[in-house]
């Protein structure tokens, strides 16, 4: 098995700390030590924790637009109202399990009440990316006739939004998983049979 290279064990090294203790909790020596190196070297990689934060960032926005979608591009367009409940629920399948979603989503979390910045990007990714996300394939499926007519926004924001709650009380009770996915599910095909032609 070939060595993850250093600049990469740093990142994870960081995310996992961040996720862990917060970005004011975790120091530049901790990131290195965790990673396996000495702090000095570090800087041979990144100037600084803030530098990390901005890499890890970059890495997480290009890892989650390839595997959930943007508003540019949706991901395949659903074939039928089914289809849609399927390929959502492996996007959910996804953002829960996936652990660099899972951190990242931690981070966000923890962080978006002491830093401005990150509170935008919270806002970013767990709501705007998703609703562009649905509104893009709403839109194309009211236009292949899928779907029923409707608001693309408004339907988005009916289907993605109660989505959000539940992967909320995923993060704070992973115990009730089983329960949570239930729910999404059922909350996926009733939207599904409301809006199908």
């Amino acid at each position: 098995m070939e060595k993850m290279p250093t600049k990469d064990r740093i990142l994870e090294s960081a995310l996992t700390l961040f996720s862990e203790k917060g970005y004011d909790g975790v120091g530049v020596d901790l990131i290195a030590e965790n990673a396996g190196i000495k702090g000095p070297s570090l800087y041979k990689h990144f100037k600084g924790k803030e530098d990390i934060l901005d890499a890890l960032i970059e890495k997480a926005e290009s890892y989650y637009q390839q595997n959930f979608g943007t508003a540019q591009n949706p991901g395949k367009t659903p074939a039928s109202m089914d289809e849609l409940v399927e390929l959502s629920l492996k996007r959910i399948e996804f953002t829960l399990h996936d652990t660099m979603i899972r951190k990242v989503r931690r981070m966000l979390t923890m962080e978006q009440f002491r830093s401005h910045r990150i509170g935008l990007l919270t806002t970013k990714y767990n709501i705007d990316s998703v609703l562009g996300v649905y509104r893009e394939l709403f839109r194309l499926m009211i236009d292949n006739g899928t779907m029923r007519a409707g608001n693309p926004e408004m339907l988005a924001m009916q289907f993605a939004l109660p989505v959000s709650i539940l992967i909320q009380l995923y993060d704070r009770e992973p115990e009730r998983e089983l329960e949570i996915m239930e729910r999404i599910e059922e909350h996926f095909r009733y939207f599904a049979d409301e809006h199908k032609v």
